[in-house]
């Protein structure tokens, strides 16, 4: 069985996890205040919603300005092939968006909310995507509730920002807005005259969310294996997620430096047995992340570097082929108008894989193994025409080390300031049948979002 890097273990989980999967909590916590925590916790995520229904009842009464914003859009995807599961659609949905922003000093309310149905599911929800409220003082500020985070200056290459992610979403053509999920947690801001501080805490773990073996065809290293479960952190004070961001002017760049401790948000297999495998276990092995960012104006353009250590805390030596080993993460990019309204956009990341010579000795034999330097270049292209109502764009991977590729072709039109619709496709190929596109080499599709905006 082969140990799972930072990129491999998303490629080889996403059949089996979504085959047959069952969350199991940690250990049951025994002492009372570990338990006061948990419950606290548990109201969070379950009761979140109600109490901010109720917050939005109340507040606007209290409020100064209070707006009601929302859009309904059709959003569908064609596979060029058939699914896994007999269908042709990646997705089919109607989706129908409510914002409500309410504010009086010093405080502010915020909910989105969706409501949507899947056609392949034939399913209706209702999603909370983002709901909080704010406490807003002159030199420091709060966020409590669920809420998207984004730290790092990457274009869809993600080292400092390490909060969640939905790859499905981005990969079956949808809006890039839904390639972030929401965190429940708490954000406190700071700001001395000396630089700027967000302190981040969550106590309930939110993984990434990954292809349906349903609707995506994905390399699985152990098919033959459909015993399989999936345990979360557990939800205590313990395994709680810590992240800090200072940042500051640089000599006219923008200067960030980052801290995390909490865990990958991409599952790892353990096996029952490495020889003769029944059972295979996900889990979400511990990690501390630093690193850091510098962007702003160089060479008639906008030049944008990032870095970090992923420190692998469960496996400082890189012998257990089970949690994944340290990584030291690098990406450099430049952005530039060329000509009016045309702007091109490029980037390359290396990732360097350490203690490299264990991980090959101690990796069963049998499957695909990491490359120690992994590469990967981009390439965004846009051109606005029509006194900018019509967006042509072009967004690509390609990583050349393992040599396959994603392509992003998408025609955006503005119909009114009210109505938007745009064209794209997502193909991707090349590489080998377990490297991160080259798996996805048949999920091919053409997708099509409409929205009207209110």
């Amino acid at each position: 069985m082969k140990k799972q890097s930072n990129r491999t273990a998303e490629q080889q989980s996403n059949s089996a996890t979504a085959q047959q999967s069952s969350r199991a909590t940690g250990k049951q916590i025994t002492c009372s205040t570990a338990l006061l925590f948990y419950c606290a916790t548990v109201l969070l995520r379950y009761c979140s919603t109600a109490l901010l229904l109720c917050c939005a009842c109340i507040f606007p009464s209290y409020a100064a300005d209070v707006s009601i914003h929302g859009f309904f859009q059709g959003n569908y995807s064609f596979g060029t092939r058939a699914n896994p599961d007999g269908g042709d659609f990646k997705w089919a949905e109607e989706r129908l968006q409510l914002k409500l922003d309410a504010s009086k000093e010093p405080f502010r309310l915020f909910l989105k909310t969706d409501a949507f149905y899947d056609h392949i599911d034939e399913k209706a929800q209702i999603e909370l995507r983002e709901g909080y409220i704010d406490h807003v003082e002159k030199k420091w500020d709060i966020r409590a509730g669920r809420q998207i985070i984004t730290w790092g200056i990457g274009d869809l290459i993600f080292i400092n920002d390490v909060f969640p992610k939905d790859y499905e979403a981005f990969f079956s053509g949808r809006p890039l807005e839904y390639m972030k999920k929401g965190a429940d947690g708490v954000k406190i801001g700071a700001y001395p005259e000396f630089a700027s501080f967000e302190f981040i805490a969550i106590p309930i773990f939110e993984p990434n969310n990954y292809t349906d073996a349903r609707r995506f065809y994905m390399f699985d290293p152990m098919p033959g294996v459909t015993n399989r479960e999936e345990t979360d952190p557990a939800t205590n004070f313990k395994n709680t997620e810590f992240a800090l961001r200072a940042y500051r002017d640089v000599a006219g760049f923008d200067a960030s430096v980052y801290l995390y401790r909490g865990f990958y948000r991409k599952p790892y297999m353990i096996p029952d047995d490495i020889n003769s495998t029944t059972k295979i276990t996900y889990h979400y092995p511990k990690l501390s992340v630093y690193g850091a960012s510098l962007q702003g104006r160089a060479l008639d353009g906008v030049l944008s570097l990032e870095g970090g250590y992923y420190d692998s805390r469960q496996d400082s030596s890189g012998t257990d082929y089970t949690v994944p080993n340290s990584q030291t993460k690098f990406l450099i990019g430049y952005q530039r108008q060329l000509w009016e309204d045309f702007t091109v956009g490029v980037q390359f990341l290396s990732e360097y894989m350490h203690d490299y010579s264990e991980y090959k000795k101690n990796q069963p034999g049998g499957l695909p193994k990491d490359r120690k330097l992994y590469q990967l270049a981009t390439i965004r292209l846009t051109q606005m025409l029509m006194h900018q109502t019509l967006k042509l764009s072009f967004f690509s991977f390609y990583s050349t080390s393992d040599g396959d590729y994603m392509l992003n072709p998408e025609v955006k039109y503005n119909f009114s300031d009210h109505i938007w619709a745009a064209v794209g496709a997502n193909i991707f190929g090349e590489g080998e049948r377990w490297s991160q596109f080259g798996q996805l080499d048949k999920n091919d599709n053409v997708y099509f979002q409409m929205r009207y905006e209110f």
